[in-house]
């Protein structure tokens, strides 16, 4: 886990995106780069490149082909 990763732009859309329904009863945390793009209109070159560096830095997971699933936000866990 990279706890020093900042995401910037579009890529703390990337990851906001992971994080809707969080607290409700909704199914939430798993996503696709094309329900990335249609939520957020982020181009689809640019979701993958945000999901590239979410996975690098620990902050997701390629939970299997094409899906994607949020793993930890640590700027949430700062006490």
């Amino acid at each position: 886990m990279n706890e020093n990763f900042e995401p910037t732009g579009d890529g703390e859309r990337v990851l906001k995106a992971f994080k809707e329904s969080r607290g409700t009863d909704q199914p939430w945390g798993r996503h696709t780069p094309r329900s990335i793009h249609e939520d957020t209109g982020i181009t689809k070159g640019n979701v993958e490149f945000y999901l590239r560096e979410l996975t690098n830095a620990g902050w997701i997971r390629r939970y299997t082909r094409g899906l994607y699933e949020f793993v930890l936000d640590p700027r949430e866990n700062e006490e």
